[in-house]
């Protein structure tokens, strides 16, 4: 007796990432497959960028190239690397209007608007905690897509919106194995690289925070110089019996939360009083997939970091992030 794909749990479906991207497609009957397309191109990224982190120390590409990116940051060898992969995948395709990078000073205009064209603006941080390469540590990519407004007065004021405008936002894990985790507002997938069939496969769908789960993520290396609502809440959460985890990649410390709680903290400090992550392209995707996930991301003041209207492209922002129950935690007890 034939079975129907209906048939099967999901559990025991063989789907890849392409073909996640056709289910979904096919929920639009007016989709076009441009974003589609997009989604396809971040893929192959990922597969490439995951090639040269597995080959970089045979390749002789760790390290740094002795020059600082628009951040004031040391660019790593596949800091570059990963991000010349990311603009020439993505400029290759149509709906593509416009990019925008960590490692670069402005954003790349790849195509101006056409009447009855729908277009994207991707921006992203091609390879977040590229340091940890140098001791085989886990880093990774994060990725956000919005809608091109083509009314906008500049080019680049198309990029500033919100985050809870994000039509889709995600990061790619480059660890013992190739994680890919993409929301488009329905929710949080998860899909592992098999390397020998090259093709991501879906691991994990729908996916929600657990609670309860008494650890957090911070650099306590910068204590002293944290805000004294930030310190209370460790002092706190010390005596309680939590536990520290952090890796110095936030995308690892974020992937760990989403699949088992905590919660992750970045606040402001007296070098960095505005905070360090961007906005744009760590905060505001991050925040979406946690929130897809159940949780919740704000900034040092509380505020939803999704609500929050950006003015710059490389715009910072304090950050707690993570499980609910945690998040509020640390409010609660941050105040007092």
């Amino acid at each position: 007796m034939e079975h129907t794909s209906s048939a099967y749990p999901d559990s025991l479906r063989i789907t890849t990432l392409q073909g996640h991207i056709l289910e979904q497609q096919t929920a639009h009957p007016q989709a076009s497959g441009t974003f589609s397309w997009i989604l396809s191109a971040l893929s192959i990224s990922a597969k490439i960028i995951a090639d040269r982190v597995r080959r970089a120390r045979l390749e002789n590409v760790l390290g740094s190239v002795g020059t600082e990116n628009v951040q004031g940051e040391v660019q790593q060898k596949l800091d570059v690397i990963a991000n010349e992969v990311l603009l020439r995948t993505l400029a290759g395709r149509e709906g593509v209007a416009m990019v925008a990078s960590e490692e670069n000073e402005t954003p790349i205009i790849l195509r101006n608007s056409s009447p009855g064209v729908t277009r994207y603006c991707v921006l992203f941080d091609p390879l977040d905690g590229s340091s940890n390469l140098d001791v085989c540590g886990a880093v990774g990519t994060i990725f956000s897509i919005l809608a091109h407004r083509g009314d906008s007065g500049r080019p680049e004021d198309s990029l500033l919106q919100p985050g809870s405008r994000q039509v889709a936002a995600g990061y790619v894990l480059y660890g013992s194995s190739t994680v890919f985790v993409l929301t488009t507002g329905n929710g949080v997938d998860m899909f592992v690289l098999d390397p020998g069939i090259g093709a991501f496969m879906r691991v994990e769908r729908a996916l929600k925070i657990p609670v309860g789960n008494k650890t957090y993520s911070v650099n306590e290396g910068n204590r002293q110089s944290f805000p004294a609502d930030v310190q209370r809440y460790l002092d706190w959460a010390q005596s309680q019996g939590y536990s520290s985890r952090y890796t110095g990649a936030m995308v690892a410390d974020l992937h760990r939360i989403l699949l088992k709680g905590g919660v992750f903290l970045y606040p402001s400090t007296a070098k960095a009083p505005e905070g360090k992550l961007r906005l744009m392209y760590e905060a505001n995707p991050l925040a979406m997939i946690i929130e897809q996930a159940g949780g919740k991301a704000v900034d040092g003041a509380g505020r939803r970091i999704l609500d929050i209207p950006p003015s710059a492209v490389h715009q910072r922002t304090p950050l707690v992030i993570g499980a609910a129950d945690q998040v509020d935690r640390v409010l609660a007890i941050g105040a007092g």
